[in-house]
């Protein structure tokens, strides 16, 4: 079969020039402008709705609120799950859409059943927050503002106001999160006693300053010919004036606000700490935009905060924690590998053609291809990242395959005798068949492949996307530019062409095979066998371990410990880490706060970001590093800490769901304590609520009605007494031209008194001051310091780091725990985070694996237009894949995501071996020859090719496996994966093909004319 195209550039060669021409130029000009990012943006929907209620217990928010929202949510369409997380005073619920749903129409949607059960929520809830997540879920930097000539509430102003406000202002940024810190305000720390004697509640005050401390417009009227406005100030003008500001009480009668307690202009209670080296101190994390470039946000920031400083020299701005160094090195790193592996697979080339023309011709296809390819990326959306970056690096290698055939099958007619522009007409078109099929099928694999679903899908999209788009880019270059400069540039030569020792070994050795084509079939199968065994041994995991320089620690301590606790067990923790050689610098935040919400989190839970050296400065890698330190924090009392993965998480987590809470917490108490046991695992915990000691006033109802007091009434007095009203009901002033807000409530000595209480008033239906104990009783009790919901069931996550093992390692021995082997009907156990994703990688490859061998029979069949033959070329994937695992079993390489990839692009570009063959076979059978003279003909004049391409492809890759580095680790697999699939297939794939050609020949022969023309198509 000819395909004439190449004829045609030979005798316009202008033409394929110019268009490349073109290609390079707007390629080149792509590069530049795509993002740089560690990962492929994978684009979860995902909208959060947050309800905040000053005060109220887990337990309350639950059943008021949580509930209530999302009964409401679960009738939206397209939803895949619905999670919640309630703690004291905030319900936050997580709506996750399906891959693909638009995020605008999901919000709209959101907020319409939002606005339907408002009515519904109590009263004294803030405005729900409802927003779509849009930022990564870890910051890509985190800065700490170090500024000791301010105070902390000064250094809090500068990053609210013109720090945030400035980086918000950057393309990318996502959001800003300030770390520590204190805001101002104006407490009124009411004495308890004057309170009872004046006959007045917190509550009563708090309503009279909201309706009172206020400027507002009171009409104009016209005034000797001109309009005047009019004005209402009522809001004082400094503390001293709020103090002699006359508060009324019952009777008709008033005090001043001073008499009733201290007037203090201070900061609020601080509800997180921020500390550098210890050094307390106010902090911020930029979080990246998911389509934004990593490196380019991280220039630009940079660029901001150098001109603060510019203008304030008393600031300057520590990096705490980056993301981007990594990313920068990651690709840099595979910048240099893609040119060691070009310049590889050039020299590879040079060695068996031994001309420096055809070599320079060959290798020119590498750069032609790939450059034009960042054209076809940016139009995609695609980014640099690891994944794609990665895809150019392997491919490398593939690039001149078809070059590579192309001329050699064109220096092969010019040993013939033939002149450069005769011998490139004659052999480009005489090979095209093979060459354009060999593109096909990669392309046929990887296309249909970009397109699954999931997580995982999202990392196949970028890889199988660049490799096809790299791929048909060289065939054509192979198909237009190689013969055009073969055509050209080439020069004749007469040159003896014996066969290599090698070469006769290989037909003795395919002689024998063919001779005996039972016994070579069973040992073919036979390493279907052996690779079914080994990589049933491999172990498997989600992502290799990086050395990122960094670490994160996750600080835990008992229900209701105070932030002062909390804080100091992160300053031991930071004497024990700055004692470390390998430590640069140590960053603590003790206090949680939602990522999605910026919501006050729980202050007994914290957080450590500890930046180690670069690792060619240390002697100890990141885990090794993590194991000591944990020892030596084992002597600290009273907490909890652990290591978190890149992503906020333990290595393993998983989560069981129920409609009955005690058998959700007797379930997972059990199944943790098995899991302690377990020396794959350490650092064990779960999310079992622990109880958390409250104050609960019951109402009674007798004396409720007779004193005609509500609960509402009660709760109201006892919120705004404790902790003050909402922030949306707190009266402001103007200060330093600021709104600094009126916070009244007891003072502090009262709040430490659970005697006071029952002796807080509270106003009846007709105004009469009652104390709580008069209409209620009052006990210590103790509830749930959190509770998780998943799909409108209770959750408790378990999760674990691993001790020396791969997650699937640890997720099979959790398997087998006989908590987890015997759950309860009403207890469902679900995966989360890495163990999640390694079980849809795997549905993921399975099918991708299925998929692509019927799209790549499926094109064979119609290439060659016969269904028999093309599984002959199909031999060679359970060949590679042997290879592949043997590799990784070699190598110590667990199965992971880049393995996995390696493996399926092996299915892509392991077939062009048998095509060859098959094609030769076919060619040389329908010129006349016997067909065991035809296979050891085609055997003989494509195994140099063959070879060749193979060492072209395995030498563009071992830089990938070779490079040193701290950023090798994602690579690595693939690499290994590929190289060995590749070898494997390449020496076997020689002998099997045509053994399995020779078999499947004579079944054709063998069985009737009438069925023989149903498996061919019409010629």
């Amino acid at each position: 079969m000819a395909l004439r195209i190449s004829s045609w550039a030979i005798k316009r060669p202008l033409v394929p020039i110019v268009i490349f021409v073109g290609l390079v130029v707007t390629g080149l000009m792509s590069f530049s402008r795509l993002p740089i990012n560690g990962m492929p943006n994978v684009n979860i929907p995902v909208v959060n709705v947050s309800v905040f209620l000053p005060g109220a217990s887990p337990t309350e928010i639950e059943s008021q609120i949580t509930l209530r929202v999302e009964t409401a949510l679960a009738g939206i369409g397209n939803i895949k799950h619905i999670t919640s997380n309630v703690t004291d005073s905030v319900s936050s619920t997580k709506i996750e859409f399906q891959l693909g749903t638009d995020i605008n129409q999901a919000l709209s949607k959101v907020r319409d059943q939002m606005i339907g059960i408002k009515p519904l929520l109590p009263r004294g809830s803030e405005e729900p927050m409802i927003q779509s997540i849009d930022a990564d879920v870890v910051p890509i930097l985190t800065y700490a503002v170090q500024a000791p000539q301010r105070s902390i509430e000064q250094s809090t102003l500068l990053v609210d106001t013109q720090i945030s406000r400035a980086l918000l202002a950057i393309k990318g940024v996502a959001k800003v999160q300030r770390q520590g810190g204190v805001g101002r305000e104006i407490r009124i720390a009411l004495d308890p006693v004057k309170l009872q004697s004046y006959g007045v509640t917190a509550a009563a005050i708090n309503d009279q300053l909201l309706a009172s401390v206020q400027n507002l417009p009171a009409g104009r009227i016209d005034s000797a010919g001109q309009e005047t406005l009019i004005r209402t100030l009522g809001a004082p003008t400094d503390v001293v004036s709020l103090q002699h500001m006359n508060i009324a009480l019952p009777g008709q009668r008033f005090v001043r606000l001073a008499d009733l307690g201290d007037v203090i202009d201070t900061t609020a209670s601080q509800r997180q700490i921020a500390r550098l080296d210890g050094q307390p101190l106010v902090g911020f994390a930029v979080y990246r935009s998911k389509t934004a470039s990593e490196v380019s946000v991280e220039k630009e920031v940079q660029a901001v905060l150098k001109e603060i400083q510019a203008n304030q020299p008393d600031v300057s701005f520590t990096q705490a924690q980056t993301l981007v160094e990594f990313t920068q090195d990651t690709y840099h790193a595979a910048l240099w590998s893609f040119i060691e592996g070009a310049l590889l697979a050039a020299a590879v080339v040079f060695v068996f053609f031994r001309n420096w023309r055809a070599t320079w011709i060959t290798a020119l296809g590498i750069p032609l291809s790939v450059i034009p390819t960042f054209l076809v990326m940016q139009w995609l959306g695609f980014s640099l990242n690891m994944v794609s970056l990665l895809a150019l690096s392997l491919v490398s290698g593939v690039l001149v395959d078809d070059a590579i055939v192309e001329i050699e099958n064109i220096m092969r007619h010019l040993r013939m005798g033939k002149t450069a522009y005769r011998a490139a007409m004659d052999a480009a078109d005489e090979i095209g068949l093979a060459v354009v099929a060999t593109t096909v099928v990669i392309v046929a694999v990887f296309v249909p492949v970009s397109f699954m679903g999931g997580v995982v899908g999202q990392y196949f999209i970028q890889f199988g996307l660049t490799v096809a788009v790299a791929t048909v880019f060289s065939l054509f270059v192979a198909r237009f530019i190689t013969p055009v400069l073969a055509a050209y540039f080439l020069k004749p030569f007469d040159e003896a062409h014996a066969p290599s020792s090698w070469m006769s070994s290989y037909r003795r050795w395919l002689e024998q095979a063919l001779a005996k084509p039972k016994t070579s079939l069973l040992i073919a199968i036979g390493i279907m066998v052996a690779t079914v065994l080994i990589a049933s041994r491999l172990p498997t995991d989600f992502m290799p371990f990086e050395d990122k320089s960094q670490s994160t620690l996750q600080v835990e301590l008992p229900t209701g410990s105070r932030i002062e606790e909390t804080d100091h067990v992160l300053g031991l923790m930071t004497a024990v880490l700055r004692k470390k050689p390998e430590v640069q610098s140590v960053y603590t935040v003790a206090g949680g706060a939602d990522v999605d919400t910026n919501i006050d989190g729980e202050v007994r839970r914290a957080s450590v970001l500890v930046r180690l050296k670069p690792k060619s400065e240390r002697d100890v890698d990141v885990k090794t590093f993590e194991q000591s330190i944990l020892q030596d924090f084992a002597a600290i009392p009273n907490a909890r800490i652990s290591v978190l993965n890149e992503n906020g998480s333990k290595a393993l987590t998983f989560s069981l769901a129920s409609s009955k809470p005690d058998d959700l917490a007797q379930t997972a108490g059990a199944l943790e304590t098995q899991m302690r046991g377990l020396p794959v695992l350490k650092e064990v915990s779960s999310t079992i609520p622990l109880p958390h000691s409250e104050y609960v006033i019951t109402p009674r109802s007798e004396d409720a009605a007779r004193f005609s007091v509500n609960t509402e009434v009660i709760a109201e007095a006892g919120r705004v007494a404790t902790m003050g009203d909402l922030n949306s009901n707190l009266a402001k002033i103007s200060l330093d031209g600021r709104q600094i807000p009126l916070r009244v409530q007891l003072n502090a000595g009262a709040k430490e008194d659970g005697v006071m209480i029952g002796q807080m008033l509270v106003p009846n239906s007709e105004g009469v001051m009652l104390p709580i104990s008069a209409v209620a009783d009052i006990n210590f009790s103790a509830g749930p310091s959190s509770i998780l919901r998943y799909d409108r069931q209770r959750q408790i996550t378990l999760e674990a780091n691993l001790n020396h093992a791969t997650l699937g390692e640890g997720l099979d021995a959790v398997e087998q725990l006989p908590a987890l082997k015997n759950l309860p009907k009403t207890v469902k156990r679900f995966d989360t985070g890495d163990a999640e994703l390694l079980g849809e990688m795997f549905d993921s490859f399975l099918m991708a694996m299925v998929f692509g061998a019927m799209v790549v029979l499926g094109v064979l069949v119609l290439l060659f237009r016969t269904v028999l033959q093309p599984i002959t070329i199909m031999v060679a994937l359970p060949l590679s894949i042997f290879g592949a695992c043997l590799a990784l079993w070699v190598f110590g390489e667990s199965l992971s995501l880049p393995s996995v990839i390696g493996i399926l692009m092996l299915s892509g570009i392991v077939g062009k071996n048998g095509i060859l063959l098959v094609d030769c076979i076919i060619e040389t059978i329908a010129s006349g020859k016997s067909r065991h003279e035809a296979i050891l003909e085609a055997a003989q004049q494509r195994a140099k090719p063959i070879v060749m391409t193979s060492m072209a492809m395995i030498a563009g890759m071992l830089p990938l496996v070779l490079g040193f580095g701290a950023v090798n680790a994602f690579r690595e697999p693939m690499a290994v994966a590929v190289i060995g699939g590749l070898i494997a297939s390449t020496a076997l794939s020689l002998l099997f093909v045509p053994v399995v050609y020779v078999l499947i020949d004579d079944f054709e022969q063998s069985i009737t004319p009438k069925l023989r023309g149903l498996l061919t198509l019409e010629k």
